[in-house]
């Protein structure tokens, strides 16, 4: 959990943070090779899609995550964002991934998943989980969007707002125009 305010919660996978933060170490090592090696517009078109892979595994692994505020809940999906008012929150649950639901719709976060062994030893029975699953872990956010949606359904009002990933969406397009553009001129 990772607090951008007293009253913000923040949750998302630690697996998949440390995997994303390995392969854009990877990928930064290999662009700094191209940067320093290969200055020719082949050189760009390699760096180019080294860079794309790059922001394909910052918006896969890093960027999904849940944010609980007194406002609102943040779902920041793979390429959305999705606003929710708490007045809006009607239950959340988790099947293998974080559902949330709302009078109109459902809502998915892969901010928060389950590992498909934890369920494998549910399903079994046998094994007790340890503290630490993600079943567990799950169950706190669960526990805690159920916390908030009872302390703050009175006092948030508004809309459903969802919204693109601009910010990503637009670096993946340069970087897809940077390696088409340098494909034709090599």
């Amino acid at each position: 959990m990772k607090s951008k305010s007293p009253e913000s919660e923040q949750y998302l996978s630690a697996s998949n943070r440390i995997t994303g933060t390995i392969v854009l170490v990877i990928g930064a090592l290999g662009l700094l090779d191209v940067i320093l090696e290969w200055r020719t517009a082949t050189g760009l078109l390699v760096g180019s899609v080294i860079a794309i892979f790059m922001m394909l595994a910052y918006v896969g692994l890093m960027r999904p995550s849940v944010t609980l505020s007194p406002e609102n809940l943040l779902l920041r999906n793979h390429l959305r964002d999705h606003q929710i008012p708490w007045s809006k929150v009607t239950g959340a649950d988790v099947a293998d991934i974080l559902r949330i639901h709302t009078d109109t719709n459902r809502f998915r976060a892969p901010g928060v998943v389950l590992v498909m062994r934890d369920l494998r030893k549910q399903r079994v029975g046998g094994r007790k989980l340890r503290a630490d699953s993600s079943i567990s872990k799950a169950d706190i956010v669960v526990s805690r969007i159920e916390s908030h949606m009872e302390q703050f359904s009175g006092t948030s009002e508004g809309e459903v707002v969802t919204a693109w990933a601009r910010p990503e969406l637009i670096v993946l397009g340069v970087l897809a125009v940077i390696a088409v553009v340098s494909a034709i001129v090599r």
